[in-house]
């Protein structure tokens, strides 16, 4: 009886360890990720990269919104930490003045938000947009505003679900 009582709290435990440092399971909801992730999309986000290298361009980031608890949004990271992000009104996206080549967005963003004006992100600071960019809440309005990095959670690694979509999400375009 001890030593199976003893192994349930091993496997607890060894349970434990794996969701809150190294990687966890989550649902992307909504759309503001189309056409790289759908709603319902099932992604194991990794949790350890973060630990011993920054995050990177392009990445896509997991990360609890300022004014929402028990919310996680799923984003693609646009600019860095020491940027200045801008948005001109035909919905160019400039990094330090220089437009930036990506293939993410799905749309001519409609709407720059704070990113009308320039933004100058902090030492921890990220700016991050949805892939639907004009059906996505994200760095350009005041409730997600510039992302910390201590706040990101992890970078989205595995898509498991639906399996016929199963692959990195690094890959996905």
């Amino acid at each position: 009886m001890i030593s199976v009582i003893i192994n349930v709290l091993v496997c607890f435990g060894v349970v434990f360890l794996i969701t809150h440092f190294i990687g966890q399971r989550t649902v992307v909801s909504g759309s503001s990720m189309e056409d790289t992730l759908s709603d319902g999309d099932n992604l194991i986000v990794d949790k350890i990269s973060y630990r011993f290298n920054e995050p990177e361009r392009f990445d896509v980031v997991v990360f609890p919104p300022k004014y929402e608890e028990d919310t996680y949004y799923i984003k693609r990271i646009i600019g860095l930490p020491g940027e200045v992000v801008s948005i001109d009104s035909e919905g160019t996206i400039y990094i330090n003045g220089q437009v930036l080549d990506e293939q993410y967005g799905t749309d001519v963003i409609m709407n720059a938000g704070l990113a009308s004006s320039e933004i100058l992100l902090g030492p921890d600071e990220y700016f991050v947009l949805g892939d639907n960019r004009n059906n996505s809440t994200d760095s350009r309005f005041e409730a997600v505003g510039n992302v910390k990095g201590e706040d990101i959670v992890g970078r989205a690694w595995l898509r498991v679900y639906p399996f016929d979509s199963f692959g990195l999400v690094e890959n996905i375009e």
